[in-house]
């Protein structure tokens, strides 16, 4: 039944990012909003849903470890192995935005998040955790974030014609429809995927924190894997990158904040080399993003190859 379970939370992701690009993008041609925005809000939003329900009922439960790993190794994951994987079906387009501001705002979310980390170097504490405190530094920086991307597009409405506008116009609640039940489908597969392959995990003997990093993150991860992937197919690279970017971000501000500020992290120590990783990871989709303002097929092997020498090692690690 565990498996049946899966396969039906597989489903219902593919399905369901499908249906959420669709009506997200013709929402944003509607609200004269660049399809760029839209994954770094919407789609990013919406996919970095699961991260979000995982995270903070595992700290409310009092499992840190798969919180912090779950948003550490989703990142990673995203950064590699689905940049990586849409990049291979169709090189990916940069926006000069994206490369000057957001993937930059994602390698400060991510410094921030080590900083904030390290109490046993910084403070001399006893023990390393993202405290209630910092957790509400992180959420006055996704605050600040969110500012920027709602001026941008604000700033950044094009016009479309009339006729085109009259035509998303008559189908407004279609692509509503589509966009809802499409983020409720990615929102409920993902959590299957999530339970079910916890349950297989354990009955393995894995820890939680190589739990939270591989299983976990990789199943709250699959709807940024299917949505990039389909807005690839649909040549909506924009979207593709920006909901990645978008997401990363929203996962450690956002996630993290809202998660330790219900209940403070501890932080194993094994994961302060995760978040480096993670660091160096973003440089790389930075110099990969200003060659030709795209990441290449090439370039997308070795990001994929990347992760999976990644999960080689945080396995042999335990």
């Amino acid at each position: 039944m565990t498996y049946l379970l899966l396969l039906i939370g597989f489903a219902l992701l593919i399905k369901g990012a499908d249906y959420f690009v669709e009506g997200s993008s013709k929402i944003a041609a509607l609200l004269k909003v660049p399809p760029i925005l839209v994954g770094l809000t919407i789609v990013a939003f919406g996919t970095s849903s699961p991260e979000a329900t995982v995270s903070i009922i595992a700290a409310m439960e009092g499992n840190a470890d798969v919180a912090v790993g779950n948003v550490i190794g989703s990142n990673i994951f995203n950064i590699t192995f689905v940049v990586g994987i849409t990049a291979l079906l169709n090189p990916l387009k940069v926006e000069n935005t994206t490369l000057q501001k957001e993937i930059p705002f994602t390698f400060l979310a991510s410094v921030a998040l080590f900083v904030l980390m390290g109490d046993m170097v910084l403070q001399n504490a006893e023990f390393n955790a993202i405290t209630r405190t910092e957790g509400i530094i992180l959420l006055l920086f996704f605050s600040v974030f969110m500012y920027y991307i709602l001026e941008a597009a604000r700033n950044n409405r094009n016009s479309t014609v009339q006729e085109e506008e009259v035509i998303i116009e008559k189908k407004w609640g279609k692509y509503i429809l589509l966009t809802v039940g499409g983020l409720a489908a990615i929102i409920f597969g993902g959590d299957l995927v999530v339970n079910n392959s916890i349950k297989i995990a354990y009955s393995f003997g894995m820890s939680e924190t190589l739990v939270g990093l591989t299983i976990v993150a990789v199943g709250t991860s699959l709807p940024e894997l299917v949505t990039s992937i389909t807005a690839a197919i649909k040549k909506q690279s924009e979207i593709a990158l920006g909901n990645i970017v978008g997401s990363n971000i929203f996962n450690i501000l956002f996630v993290l904040g809202a998660a330790s500020v219900i209940s403070p992290l501890p932080v194993d120590g094994k994961m302060f080399l995760d978040v480096i990783l993670m660091l160096l990871l973003t440089i790389l989709l930075f110099v990969f993003s200003r060659t030709k303002f795209q990441i290449a097929k090439s370039e997308g092997i070795i990001l994929a190859v990347a992760y999976i020498v990644y999960m080689v090692f945080i396995i042999m690690r335990g």
